[in-house]
């Protein structure tokens, strides 16, 4: 195999707690999920040791390469695992600075694809150059739902079944993560109820509907709105419409509203009349004809190829 494509897919925080502060860094406890946008990356292998990235879409041309971690990523699994590199074109459509983490799903698209490339079945390998990478990229590594705590370094796969639909509102403008950590330090803010994390877990293991949109919340959003007035913008119109629930994911600037079924996220989009882009997004569906294998509850990995990707090596 010389050519491949493959699908890097978003997440979403449904919630996000600060738990403290460890030798200068924030500790979380966050439950994450996979959701069916993605961006397209195409590799191809290489005679030498180099790589390239080419960036396509959703103003991506203008992230230089020495602040490309798709890059950084390529040329970290050639170092650690002595192999050639690739040229890389990533087609994105997962919007940036939005908290859907496509950065860190290219980065873990890139390394899923350069080790299907190249024979390279070392997960921990894998992980190793993902932390280095962000905070969130190791989880990305294999996708799912997710609790992530500490750093972002602990990483528990959940075998919760049940789908869950949702409209992003995404502003055009951004936020900074560090500046996010930073106004969250500044502010002296009401803490959230604590173990929402779990609470939420717990509700969707059992599939309690009613209980799902009760417990989203992100102790990022005030920090957030208060650096990004469209945050807030973007938070009211989702609640307008009703939803299960509200939440910011990430650092923001995106907001999810949670609803029961597909069509009313179908709904709330064609009477959306403000200004910011808006997406009907799912989460990903485990599939557990996949054996069971690290622990993953047998869920197909959302970045291994399908028979069709693995066929289609057109850009």
């Amino acid at each position: 195999m010389n050519t491949l494509k493959i699908n890097s897919y978003a997440k979403v925080n449904l919630t996000l707690e600060i738990t403290g502060v460890e030798n200068g860094y924030h500790i979380l406890d966050s439950l994450v999920a996979s959701i069916d946008l993605f961006d397209r990356i195409v590799l191809k292998k290489r005679k030498d040791t180099l790589s390239s990235v080419r960036m396509v879409g959703m103003g991506s041309e203008s992230i230089p390469p020495e602040k490309n971690n798709a890059l950084k990523a390529a040329e970290a699994f050639s170092e650690k695992f002595g192999v050639n590199g690739a040229d890389i074109t990533v087609y994105k459509n997962i919007p940036m600075g939005a908290g859907l983490g496509g950065s860190s799903a290219d980065v873990a698209g890139v390394l899923n694809g350069m080790a299907r490339l190249y024979g390279i079945e070392d997960f921990d390998g894998l992980g190793e150059i993902a932390d280095r990478l962000g905070s969130d990229t190791r989880y990305m590594l294999t996708g799912g739902f997710a609790r992530i705590q500490g750093r972002g370094e602990k990483v528990t796969p959940l075998p919760i079944t049940a789908p869950l639909y949702m409209l992003l509102i995404c502003p055009f403008s951004d936020v900074s993560s560090g500046a996010c950590y930073r106004e969250y330090d500044r502010l002296t803010l009401t803490k959230n109820p604590k173990n929402n994390t779990q609470n939420c877990i717990d509700a969707l293991t059992v599939k309690n509907v009613n209980e799902w949109g009760r417990y989203l919340m992100n102790d990022l959003y005030e920090p957030a709105k208060s650096l990004n007035k469209d945050v807030e913008t973007a938070f009211l119109e989702a609640e307008s419409f009703s939803p299960l629930g509200t939440v910011m994911t990430g650092s923001g600037s995106c907001v999810l509203a949670l609803f029961e079924t597909r069509e009313l996220c179908e709904w709330a989009k064609s009477r959306y009349r403000g200004k910011f882009r808006t997406i009907v997004t799912k989460t990903l569906k485990p599939n557990y004809r996949v054996k069971e294998k690290r622990g993953l509850f047998g869920w197909r990995n959302p970045f291994v190829l399908s028979e069709e990707e693995r066929e289609d090596t057109r850009d």
